[in-house]
């Protein structure tokens, strides 16, 4: 067999092995060096190829794919600097646990360090970020190495599925002739068909039945508790969770991203606006927990993690089925990793149900009286940006997704997306809580979930614009609603704010853009509106139409963070008031 036929079989087996061991999708940021992956995986018939230019944003449309499937998806590039500009979206990768795998094109290693083009060091270029890294050997066709390019992509698999999912790097070395024969007889065959090569099977993990009668010890002597809630909550999580605060009759603070707050399940013990009356002096003061039982990663709210610091005396107990460590309050009596929906099955049946105690009640009757405060509030401002989640809650269809932007959005959906029976499902890139990536990776997500609403800021939106590409390319439909203040709002909130001199070149960074001709580049309609009536209308308009559809909602930097602490401000003499009757 000759030189080119040996590199076609052998890549042609990795990628038929990939397919067999589950991967669907490959986002591919054509070049000259990853030819022979590319055409291999253009041709495979089980695999769906995506083409992305910007190897930054294909990155994260990567992600948005493998998050919204929970099944891992691959990336292809070229060599050079092609792969340095795959980190940003590794790096949210990696703190938000969705598995890819990075599969970067390499000049042979007689071209490495001696002045040849496009040649940078890639090995372990992504660090300790990726889970695992393989110098891939030069093609050969022998049956051991098609055996072991087979069982290397069957292990790139199961690494980034299992265990704490996240990225696999594969560096694949290739000389010339770079095109491969696709006519070459039993292609994918490779010596072998049938399943895949090596299975890669994982368990879940339990905890010893006698560490959990000493937590359930725990819970059965203390009835000041608090369940919480944040981003990356699996969804057969959900109902173990509301059972055991049913039991408990623990409140439940649930992040948005949790997906706690929507759908048919009780929300008796849900709080849903924790972050209004947490940051309450006097609450904090005076009802402070004696145990937390934590899920998920930590949550957006400021809040919630100062209140947490501030109790001292509280033990808290993180469960997660993955062994990582996400305590930033550094007071973690317990890390307990375990399966989490059989730790709450288990303990739910060890444990008999508490009658209703005044700690709870009063949580509850808290959370009803600010959760009706921001949203009456909230209405009462004309196009005032906390309303944008109050109307979305109105106005979203069943089943549909909302992927929420970094800074204002994601704070403004914890403030003011009340619980409802609705079916919404919240998305967001809270790894690294940049402001990259955002576009790419709601249209990642919306290749598997429709409809789909992007709230996003300016600076945001510009950041990834060229993310709209892929609109127009493969005609995937997405609502945007871009949330325009002119820079960056969420500094109006942070001390920055009160030293006037810089404030606007360095935090404040407005750009003056108009975005219409920017959309209408990719074929997309674009709506700037003058009201909630109009913005009604837009969206809906949105959710029938095909392609991509712009909502821009004009604001002011500030007047927005003006009318947020008018709204908090305003809150707290009514959490006073109900202290004081809680005390006599």
């Amino acid at each position: 067999m000759n030189t080119r036929d040996a590199m076609t079989k052998y890549i042609a087996s990795f990628v038929d092995e990939l397919a067999k061991s589950g991967v669907e999708d490959i986002v591919i940021s054509p070049g000259s060096r990853s030819t022979p992956i590319s055409m291999l995986m253009m041709e495979h018939p089980k695999i769906k190829t995506w083409i992305q230019i910007d190897e930054r944003s294909a990155g994260y449309f990567a992600l948005g794919i493998a998050k919204a499937k929970k099944k891992p998806v691959a990336l292809v590039c070229t060599s050079g600097t092609a792969v340095a500009n795959y980190l940003p979206s590794i790096v949210e990768a990696h703190y938000q646990r969705v598995p890819l795998i990075v599969l970067t094109a390499d000049r042979p290693h007689e071209l490495r360090e001696v002045g040849a083009p496009q040649s940078i060091d890639q090995i372990n270029i992504f660090g300790k970020y990726a889970k695992w890294f393989v110098e891939m050997p030069l093609a050969e066709d022998s049956e051991r190495m098609l055996n072991y390019v087979r069982m290397v992509a069957n292990r790139a698999v199961g690494i980034a599925k299992f265990d704490c999912s996240g990225i696999v790097h594969l560096n694949f070395p290739f000389r010339d002739p770079l095109i491969p024969n696709l006519e070459l007889e039993n292609l994918w065959d490779g010596g072998r068909g049938g399943d895949a090569y090596t299975q890669v099977l994982a368990g879940s993990r339990k905890i010893d039945k006698l560490e959990l009668n000493l937590v359930a010890d725990k819970l059965r002597t203390k009835d000041k508790g608090v369940i919480i809630c944040g981003p990356d909550i699996k969804a057969e999580l959900i109902n173990e969770i509301i059972k055991l605060a049913k039991i408990l009759k623990y409140p439940i603070l649930a992040d948005p991203l949790a997906n706690l707050r929507c759908g048919v399940h009780s929300k008796e013990w849900i709080i849903d606006s924790y972050d209004a009356f947490l940051r309450n002096d006097n609450f904090k003061k005076l009802v402070k927990p004696e145990l937390v039982l934590r899920f998920g990663a930590m949550p957006v709210s400021k809040a919630v993690l100062l209140y947490l610091e501030g109790s001292s005396e509280c033990e808290q107990i993180i469960i997660d089925e993955n062994t990582s460590w996400r305590e930033p309050t550094l007071k973690a009596a317990q890390m307990i990793y375990t399966d989490e929906a059989e730790f709450c099955r288990s303990l739910g049946e060890m444990l008999p149900e508490k009658i209703p105690t005044k700690w709870g009640e009063f949580w509850q009757k808290i959370n009803t009286l600010a959760a009706e405060h921001m949203v009456s509030e909230g209405t009462k401002a004309e196009l005032f940006e906390g309303g944008v989640m109050i109307e979305l809650q109105k106005i979203l269809p069943e089943k549909s997704i909302l992927f929420l932007g970094n800074s204002m959005p994601i704070r403004d959906a914890d403030y003011f997306f009340t619980c409802t029976d609705k079916e919404v499902k919240f998305l967001a890139n809270r790894g690294t809580n940049g402001i990259d990536g955002v576009i790419s990776s709601a249209l990642g997500a919306s290749t598997v979930h429709n409809p789909l609403v992007l709230v996003i800021g300016d600076l945001s939106f510009f950041h990834d614009s060229n993310a709209l590409f892929l609109t127009k390319l493969y005609n995937l439909d997405i609502t945007i609603i871009l949330v325009n203040n002119d820079g960056g709002g969420i500094f109006s909130f942070l001390p920055q704010a009160k030293y006037g001199k810089h404030f606007e070149e360095l935090f404040g960074t407005p750009m003056g853009l108009d975005y219409e001709n920017l959309v209408k580049m990719y074929q997309g309609s674009f709506t700037k509106i003058n009201s909630w009536e109009e913005f009604r209308e837009g969206v809906s308009k949105g959710f029938t139409s095909k392609g991509l559809s712009v909502i821009e909602v004009p604001s002011n930097r500030e007047t927005n963070e003006k009318a947020h602490c008018e709204i908090w401000s305003s809150l707290m003499p009514k959490i006073d008031q109900e202290l004081k009757k809680n005390e006599s």
